[in-house]
C-alpha cells in the first residue's frame, strides 16, 4: 500500500457536479473545478513567489435537453484565475451548443475546444459533466415510470459498452435487450 503523509500535501482539485430539474425534458448540470495550492510556488518564467491558495475556480452550467442530451445552452463563469488573459476564451464553449452527449463526445470536445483552441480545465470540467450529465438527465426522467418506446433506445446507446456489466455481450445487456424487445 501506498504511503501518504497527509502533512505535505501540495495542490487539490476539487470537481463537484450537480444536475437540476429544468422544466420539460431539460436539465441544468453545473459543474465547479476548484485548484488549491497548499504551499508557496514560484512562477516559471519571471521566479516571483504565489502563495497558497486558490489557482482556479471555474464554474460551467449547461441545459442539456430530451432523450437525445443535446447541449441547448452553456454558461461559463471564471471566478478565480492566474492571469487575466485567461478570461479571454469564455466564449469558446459556445462552439459545444448542439453537439449530443454520446459516444464520441470527447473527441468532438477536444477538437472544437482543446489545447491552444480554450481551457484545458475548461475542458477537463466539460468532460467530466458529460457521464454526469446523462446520469443526472436518467434520473430526471425516472421520477415518474418511463415510457420504454421512447426512452429504451436512448437508454441503451447510453449504456452499451460504458463498462463491464452494460458490455455488448454481457448477462445485463441481453436481459435488458430482451425484456425492452417484449414491451415496445
Amino acid at each position: 500500500m501506498i504511503e501518504i503523509d497527509r502533512e505535505k500535501k501540495i495542490h487539490g482539485r476539487q470537481v463537484q457536479i450537480t444536475t437540476y430539474d429544468h422544466g420539460k425534458e431539460a436539465v441544468v448540470v453545473e459543474g465547479r473545478l476548484t485548484d488549491n495550492r497548499f504551499t508557496t510556488t514560484y512562477y516559471f518564467s519571471s521566479g516571483e513567489s504565489r502563495p497558497p491558495g486558490i489557482v482556479h475556480d471555474l464554474v460551467i452550467r449547461m441545459v442539456v435537453k430530451g432523450p437525445e442530451l443535446v447541449i441547448d445552452d452553456i454558461d461559463v463563469d471564471m471566478e478565480t484565475v492566474p492571469r487575466e488573459d485567461c478570461r479571454e476564451i469564455l466564449h469558446t464553449l459556445q462552439r459545444v451548443i448542439g453537439m449530443k452527449i454520446r459516444a464520441g463526445f470527447t473527441e468532438k470536445v477536444k477538437s472544437k475546444i482543446g489545447g491552444a483552441k480554450g481551457c484545458t480545465h475548461l475542458v477537463a470540467l466539460l468532460l467530466a459533466m458529460a457521464p454526469a450529465a446523462v446520469q443526472g438527465a436518467w434520473s430526471a426522467v425516472a421520477r415518474r415510470p418511463v415510457d420504454p418506446a421512447k426512452y429504451s433506445g436512448a437508454a441503451l446507446s447510453f449504456l452499451e459498452n460504458t463498462c463491464w456489466v452494460w458490455r455488448s455481450d454481457g448477462d445485463l445487456m441481453q436481459e435488458t435487450k430482451a425484456k425492452l424487445t417484449k414491451t415496445i
